[in-house]
């Protein structure tokens, strides 16, 4: 039996078609109906409408210069100097229009596509695309200041599902969540902490809360629990001493928190990288030393500033307009202080140190960060500072996820009706199915602005995608036990004669069974899972349209034979897409 490893059916016969029409150039070159000349840059490619041909080429326009013929000339040439077919996919070649090479699969391609699904199982879709290039995905990286956001719940579907999509491509991948627990932000929230501790004691009216702290309820629950444990033992401390204790208290319970979502949500880090380490490892200071030697900074009023203008051009920096719910910004890119004149670094160098360290420490050979379309200003200055580093800025991709707006009754939802504040992933979670969740917030390529729609996630119809896909799983399962308890015996797909579909249904069916290889590898290279979700879509629906048409049980034993290995595969298919997407592969519904 042929090796299906990595097998890729669509590919297989573009590429196949390839060497044909290559091998009939030569052997046309040879014979003297086309003149000796190099080969043309030509497109081998699968047509929007098949009638006309499963697979097409330009081959005969492109070489009309090259070889100072008419195109149909060419692509007769070509045809009648075509290899025998035979022992190849296709069983026949056309000439159409102006000179397109039509090449027609023949049954025993698609029987291959079947044979391959079956055989291959859990690991059909795997390809060996990505050549084990090392790649980093960081995304949702939420501070550790408070419960996670709606924005995290897109950000952790996206970030999984295409760090997902490239492991299956064919990539070393590592998914990385970065603990911002350095910066201004664990200042305020140990300012936060220490205020609401001493308010217990001391009431509110005697510790004014500082303007810019964090309000929320967690900050009470978090300094009441440090109260609980470490009494009024801090009251009369150095209030530095005091944000100290009751942020090494908090800090840990946050980050464990911010674990727990995910890990509810499905999502499971290979990394989880502390920015704290940058500051104590002198990463920090390392980096701040290669800009200098590179005449990447200078001072100015007792700071350290990075010449970001200089390097963030490059990328469309300067001047940067964006969209979103609130119209078109712009957004003025200037220099950026790197340490402040008391001596503190800014967030903005622990970032650039901390990407450095995924390229130079690591050894990456790209990182990809999923941010929020509100850091669309920061792309230019982030690549930039790849190069100014000594770096190549182009290895860092950035994909942009625009906002979430939550819909019920047709109309936005703002806040939790039990809780009275703003729905975090959490309580969404409590809310929404994961399965929806996660398929919910991939129903769409990441720059789009989605509306994510509550009655629907929850709806168990049809109407439901992530149901309507489950259910198509299940159908099958159905469909082969019942087969099973009528004494139907499944041989195996090796042993059946699967040239015998040749039904439309059944071919519309295993051509789509053949894109899903090349369906991941496409979401891989243009960062969107959101392929994915649409494809097992469309795979359900055909699956559907061919158990509608034909039949399977009580056919001639031949042809069950050959529908019932069909049925596995789109079975298998279906399960290999949900898995990859970690949403569960119901057997009955």
């Amino acid at each position: 039996m042929q090796d299906f490893k990595f097998f890729d059916p669509k590919q297989a016969a573009m590429d196949e078609a390839r060497a044909l029409l290559t091998d009939a150039a030569h052997a046309a070159m040879k014979s003297g109906a086309l003149p000796e000349k190099e080969l043309p840059n030509f497109v081998v490619e699968v047509p929007n409408d098949t009638k006309n041909g499963d697979i097409a080429s330009n081959f005969a326009m492109a070489g009309a210069r090259v070889f100072g013929a008419a195109p149909r000339q060419i692509a007769q040439a070509l045809v009648d100097a075509m290899p025998e077919l035979s022992g190849t996919h296709f069983e026949r070649v056309e000439i159409a229009g102006p000179g397109f090479i039509n090449l027609f699969l023949a049954p025993t391609w698609f029987a291959d596509v079947v044979l391959a699904a079956n055989a291959a199982g859990e690991n059909y879709g795997r390809t060996d695309f990505g050549k084990g290039e090392k790649i980093n995905v960081e995304f949702v990286s939420a501070n550790p200041t408070g419960p996670m956001h709606l924005g995290n719940a897109r950000g952790g579907a996206l970030g999984d599902c295409l760090a997902a999509a490239l492991d299956w491509a064919g990539y070393d991948v590592t998914r990385e969540f970065l603990i911002n627990d350095a910066g201004n932000q664990i200042m305020k929230f140990g300012k936060s902490l220490a205020t609401r501790y001493l308010q217990i004691f001391k009431g509110e009216d005697a510790v004014p809360f500082p303007e810019d702290g964090y309000q929320g309820e967690d900050i009470r629950v978090l300094a009441q629990k440090f109260a609980d444990r470490n009494g009024d033992r801090y009251v009369d401390a150095d209030f530095e001493e005091l944000k100290k204790a009751i942020v090494d208290y908090a800090l840990p319970i946050n980050v464990q928190g911010l674990k727990d979502d995910m890990a509810k949500y499905r999502v499971y880090y290979d990394k989880w990288f502390s920015e704290t380490t940058l500051h104590e490892s002198g990463a920090i200071q390392e980096m701040l030393d290669k800009l200098a030697e590179r005449g990447a900074t200078y001072e100015k009023d007792g700071a350290i500033w990075y010449r970001s203008m200089q390097y963030a051009e490059k990328y469309g920096g300067n001047k940067v307009t964006r969209k979103g719910l609130d119209g078109e910004v712009t957004d003025e890119d200037k220099d950026e202080v790197l340490v402040r004149a008391n001596g503190v670094p800014t967030y903005f160098a622990a970032d650039i140190a901390y990407h450095y360290n995924k390229f130079a420490v690591r050894g990456f050979s790209r990182a990809i960060d999923v941010w929020g379309a509100d850091h669309h200003g920061h792309v230019a200055r982030m690549k930039g500072a790849m190069d100014a580093i000594g770096l190549d800025g182009e290895k860092l991709d950035i994909v942009l996820m625009q906002f979430v707006r939550l819909m019920q009754d047709g109309k936005p939802v703002r806040m939790s009706k039990r809780t009275g504040k703003a729905i975090g992933l959490s309580e969404l979670l409590d809310e929404v199915p994961i399965d929806s969740a996660r398929f919910q917030f991939n129903l769409r390529e990441p720059g789009s602005v989605m509306d994510f729609d509550m009655d629907l996630a929850i709806a168990q119809d049809s109407n439901n995608p992530v149901y309507y896909v489950q259910y198509a799983h299940a159908r099958i399962c159905s469909i082969l036990k019942k087969l099973a308890d009528e004494g139907v015996h499944f041989a195996g797909a090796e042993n059946a004669d699967l040239t015998l579909l040749s039904e439309p249904a059944e071919k519309e069916l295993i051509r789509h069974i053949a894109d899903f290889p090349g369906e991941i590898i496409s979401a891989a290279k243009s960062y969107d899972p959101a392929r994915i979700t649409r494809y097992v879509t469309e795979l359900a629906n055909r699956y559907h349209k061919f158990y509608n048409s034909c039949r399977v049980m009580g056919a001639e034993e031949n042809i069950c034979q050959a529908r019932i290995a069909l049925c596995t595969a789109a079975k298998t298919v279906i399960a290999n897409a949900l898995t990859l997407l970690k949403i569960t592969v119901p057997e009955s519904m």
